[in-house]
């Protein structure tokens, strides 16, 4: 009777390792802290997001321009108060947002406003950011408002291109008053 081995190929973990080390990861650790900033920082945040978020509500209230979408009010908190990660530079801003309303328009269009249509836009636009180099968190819900409330191509350019603009050019005038701050770190 032959006896049956099981052999662990050398740095191959076995089934238990593997479990072990996944649920290992969810434990979290190992995380950086926060910077501490000062007060004078933490106004410009508070104070650059208002004059961002503000604008476009003006324009929106006064000279009827459609530009609040929740979405912009997400990329607001990246572009004041995280302006040097690659998330919140223009070209991700920008060019994600508009990828993502470009997917959640066409997935609206030819598929309409089911659940899954939803889901499935989000991730599409997550798909699409990626290989265009435009990954920006806020585009997500870009796509899902775009399925959600049923959107035309219009979309892509008002409220969303210019939306994400106006944000991004009042990022670049506030972010640069600080002698700690640079924004843009790039532009494309």
């Amino acid at each position: 009777m032959a006896r049956t081995r099981t052999l662990k190929l050398a740095n191959q973990p076995t089934k238990q390792e593997q479990l072990k080390s996944y649920i290992c990861k969810m434990k979290g650790g190992n995380c950086p802290s926060y910077p501490t900033l000062n007060l004078k920082s933490h106004l410009l945040n508070a104070v650059g997001s208002f004059l961002g978020v503000g604008l476009i509500a003006i324009l929106n209230t006064y000279y009827n321009i459609p530009l609040l979408v929740p979405s912009l009010g997400a990329s607001a908190v990246l572009l004041y108060a995280a302006c040097q990660v690659p998330m919140a530079q223009p070209r991700n801003v920008i060019g994600g947002h508009m990828v993502s309303a470009l997917v959640g328009v066409i997935v609206y269009q030819l598929l309409g406003n089911q659940w899954w249509t939803i889901a499935l836009a989000v991730s599409l636009a997550i798909f699409f950011m990626n290989i265009t180099h435009t990954l920006h968190p806020p585009g997500g819900a870009t796509a899902f408002v775009a399925v959600y409330t049923g959107q035309g191509f219009g979309y892509i350019f008002s409220p969303i291109g210019l939306g994400a603009f106006l944000l991004v050019m009042i990022a670049v005038l506030v972010n640069n008053c600080s002698s700690k701050r640079k924004y843009p770190e790039y532009w494309f």
